[in-house]
């Protein structure tokens, strides 16, 4: 438990400071006043102020901010600091600023999966750990411990590689080669249709010969400029998938009892630590791409909120009028809570209640 709260604080430390120095940075760039550099929110446990900008540790971890002269549009600010104030910048200026945040953390999990490739990622062999009863390896003949070499002549040597081939057969006979006692052998196998839960959590019905994975593993990693491909593979993937992911939420084809809060956080960075370093790493760059995305939705309160009333701005040619913006604050407020409440009560009845 303790071990959780710890990689959780670390996780969530991080990438709240990635996300908020986004924001820093580029407001620095175009020359607007940082009062308030804050990790968390609510009461400061620890201040200390370097130049114009205090930066605080403040007492709730589930997010931070960075408070800029003049970022309150019915805030009444003294001449000399009109010039340094936010909203006197050109909507594009103030769009950087917006959204250079959750660009931060989109980079920032690329960076990871990067370091994560050199270290090297633990990949499954292609020798079989299991076979299941009467099933079409089984009735081919195939054994505990064979390894696949290759299937209807294409070379394989990691776990992935064959569950791709089989899932993209269709259905169609398989001219599978294996090795067993260091003797070649081929079998055919028609596979069957399985049905199953993906990656999103949706009933999928695809190909399976009923064979698992060994706990026979190699690391894979690769050189600087490899792991730069590498790196962009894995961060395109995991946001295509975040994307999908969300998108299916909201459309109700994925059940929104996979969202999760802190607690879920919370066991999940445990787990990845005591797991190992590229676990660790490869969950902060997935939950870096989560962090990132979400500050993109255009819910009011959020960066894709604001995004949205400096691009209606730039195209009216006049800012949202106070009153809108106001109660389309508070709207964005009560559906930012309403999901902040809805993710609690699932993180309970999950490990509290044991009900996921």
């Amino acid at each position: 438990m303790i071990i959780s709260i710890l990689s959780a604080i670390v996780v969530l430390g991080i990438l709240i400071f990635v996300h908020e120095l986004g924001h820093f940075l580029f407001a620095k760039y175009f020359g607007v006043g940082v009062e308030t550099f804050s990790l968390g929110f609510g009461p400061k446990i620890f201040a200390r102020k370097v130049g114009e900008t205090e930066y605080r540790i403040s007492a709730f971890p589930l997010g931070g901010y960075v408070k800029m002269v003049g970022e309150n549009i019915d805030e009444e600010l003294p001449p000399e600091d009109l010039e340094r104030s936010f909203l006197t910048k050109k909507p594009l200026q103030r769009m950087a600023i917006v959204a250079a945040g959750p660009i931060f953390n989109l980079v920032f999990a690329y960076l990871i999966f990067i370091v994560v490739c050199m270290i090297g990622i633990p990949t499954a062999t292609s020798k079989i750990g299991e076979v299941l009863k009467d099933k079409p390896a089984a009735r081919a003949g195939l054994k505990e411990g064979d390894r696949v070499t290759s299937i209807n002549g294409q070379p394989i040597n990691r776990w992935n590689d064959l569950a791709e081939l089989i899932s993209a057969s269709g259905g169609k006979p398989l001219a599978i080669t294996a090795v067993r006692d260091g003797r070649s052998f081929s079998v055919r196998i028609t596979p069957e249709m399985h049905t199953a839960k993906n990656l999103l959590g949706e009933t999928i019905t695809a190909p399976a010969i009923g064979v698992m994975a060994s706990k026979e593993f190699v690391t894979e990693r690769v050189g600087p400029l490899q792991a730069v491909v590498k790196g962009s593979e894995h961060t395109w993937n995991v946001t295509k998938l975040t994307v999908i992911a969300v998108g299916k939420i909201f459309t109700g084809s994925i059940s929104a009892d996979n969202i999760g809060g802190p607690i879920m956080i919370a066991k999940t960075a445990g787990d990845q630590a005591k797991t190992g370093l590229v676990y660790f790493l490869s969950f902060m760059a997935l939950l870096s791409i989560n962090l990132g995305l979400l500050n993109l939705l255009p819910v009011p309160i959020l960066d894709g909120g604001h995004l949205v009333f400096y691009l209606w701005e730039m195209i009216i040619g006049k800012p949202v009028n106070l009153k809108t913006r106001e109660i389309a604050q508070q709207v964005g407020l009560v559906l930012l809570v309403g999901l902040m409440v809805f993710a609690f009560y699932n993180d309970i009845a999950r490990y509290l209640l044991g009900q996921g």
